[in-house]
């Protein structure tokens, strides 16, 4: 499969640049409180972003699969998939919080080979593809080191995410952190603080790939490290058990802080 990275990177900076524009008059546009699902701002965001980058990508790739939360599966004969996520983070832009995030990745073959994590308002924008640097907003990203698990700052959108069984397991990683800075809420953009060396943990359930797709680009750039809860590398047919590491000499302590969580809850 012929592969042009340079062409397929800036397809996907004007994807992000079109669903920025899509979306920023929709945010604290003081319509969210109606609470009509068809009507509410996040609703006309989504869509219209998604909108956006499907127009683009109709005319400049029209071969390839579209995966988009909003509007699903667009098949493609090329074996690459672009997946789409326009507004990841809806509790946060109801609540008018500029921490949501545009997601882009292109999948091909099951793996994410490029991603670009865009927050529209404050125009911050993370730039990551396989084999290359991060970039953030043109400067190059950089993950921080971390000396031990109880140096470490974790960050997870919330405990709602969980079920019972992944919260004691989540629980038996963040006790063993700094957990007095633990973040809750964030969405895409705890990875875009930890591929830019401010968080050193996220740790999530119960995503889609629309979710992660793009992140995994992103954190591994910026010299971290993306896998499941088990430690094996993600792909298309994950679980959706999600931990990224600024600093990958973590791994293997946060998987078994994981494994062991539900232990540790029981007294086993």
């Amino acid at each position: 499969m012929k592969m042009n990275l340079d062409a397929d990177i800036a397809l996907a900076i004007a994807l992000a640049d079109a669903a920025g524009a899509a979306i920023r008059p929709h945010f604290r546009s003081g319509v969210a409180t109606e609470r009509k699902e068809d009507a509410s701002p996040v609703t006309l965001a989504d869509r219209a972003g998604e909108e956006a980058m499907r127009a683009l990508l109709k005319e400049h790739a029209p071969d390839d699969t579209i995966i988009g939360e909003e509007f699903g599966v667009t098949a493609g004969t090329s074996g690459r998939s672009w997946v789409l996520d326009p507004i990841d983070g809806t509790a946060g832009f109801l609540a008018g919080r500029p921490i949501f995030g545009t997601l882009i990745a292109l999948v091909v073959e099951g793996w994410p080979v490029l991603g670009i994590v865009d927050q529209p308002i404050l125009r911050e924008r993370w730039v990551g593809a396989s084999g290359r640097p991060t970039f953030f907003n043109g400067q190059p990203a950089q993950t921080r080191r971390c000396r031990q698990l109880s140096d470490a700052t974790i960050a997870t959108t919330g405990p709602h995410y969980f079920n019972d069984h992944e919260g004691e397991h989540f629980m038996g990683l963040a006790a063993k952190t700094d957990h007095r800075r633990m973040v809750m809420g964030g969405d895409c953009y705890n990875y875009a603080m930890l591929a830019s060396g401010h968080l050193d943990i996220v740790c999530e359930a119960g995503l889609k790939l629309h979710d992660w797709a793009a992140l995994v680009p992103v954190v591994e750039g910026a010299g971290g490290l993306m896998c499941d809860w088990d430690g094996e590398p993600l792909h298309a047919g994950s679980t959706g058990h999600v931990l990224a590491l600024g600093d990958p000499a973590r791994q293997d302590d946060a998987v078994a802080a994981l494994a062991c969580g539900h232990d540790h809850v029981h007294g086993h």
